[in-house]
Order: C-alpha cells, then structure tokens, then sequence
C-alpha cells in the first residue's frame, strides 16, 4: 500500500512539474514574439499604439465604374479579409482576398499578400486606413479623401 501511495506521489509530482513547465514555455514565447516586434520598431507607432484590429469600410473611386465598395478586416494574428464590390460596372462582380499582412520597418504601413487585384498597401492611422497608390505612395489631389477606410 506505502508503494501505491509513493507512486501515485511521483506520478502526481511529475504531471505537475509538466504543465507548470509548458505554460511557462508558452509565456516565454509571447514574451519573445512581443519583445521581437517591438524591437523592430523604434518609440510609438501605428504596429504598437494603435489599436488597429478590426473591419475598416469605404466606397474608393473606380475608372470604369461608379465605385467600388471596399471591406478590410485586419485580424490580430496579421491575417486579413479584403472584399470589394464594384458598383455599376456589374453589380454581380465582387471579389473576396484572404492571406497575410506585413508590417513596414516604421510600423505605419501594411502590405496585403495574396491580393488579387488592385493596390495592396495601407497607411495605418486612429480608427482609419489610407490606401496607396500602386507604389505605395499616398494620394493626392481632389479624391484623396475618397481614399481612405474607417473602421466600424
């Protein structure tokens, strides 16, 4: 019976000392990963100030349609959900992109992978997204207000 009740002890204290060592290697991984992202980054930024996770909409002018109707979802785990829908041009047309974001060395812009069609990047602001032009450039002019995304 005393081997019984030694065992069940030594049983008991590895299982123990397992999962207090597991939940502290996970902890020392998002320490890392945090650590890693912040040391990419130099003072405050839209990566780490901005509380930029969420669904950003806007209808952006279209060339040959009377504007496309654009959804951005940006996920916490840098994953994203891009759809638009072309108005006039054919109402049937909408397209759906799924895949990964990066951010840029400074931390104020994104650029979608695996974007089908049109412009990839974004400039990150407060409750808003801007879209660059194919170079990634701002843009200006009489539409540029037209540009950008705000979060719902």
């Amino acid at each position: 019976m005393n081997k019984n009740l030694i065992l069940l002890g030594l049983f008991a204290s590895l299982a123990l000392t397992t999962s207090c060592s597991n939940s502290e290697s996970v902890a020392e991984e998002e320490t890392e990963i945090n650590s890693t992202e912040q040391a990419l980054y130099s003072g405050d930024n839209s990566a780490t100030a901005l509380d930029w996770n969420g669904t950003y909409k806007g209808t952006v002018p279209c060339a040959s349609c009377e504007g496309i109707e654009t959804t951005l979802t940006l996920n916490i785990d840098r994953t994203y959900k891009l759809s638009t829908h072309y108005f006039g041009r054919n109402d049937a047309l909408e397209e759906d992109d799924m895949g990964t974001f990066t951010w840029d060395e400074t931390g104020s812009i994104i650029t979608l992978e695996q974007v089908s069609n049109g412009p990839s990047q974004y400039k990150v602001g407060e409750n808003r997204l801007w879209q660059l032009d194919m170079e990634g450039k701002m843009i200006t002019g009489d539409l540029a207000d037209h540009y950008i995304l705000t979060k719902q």
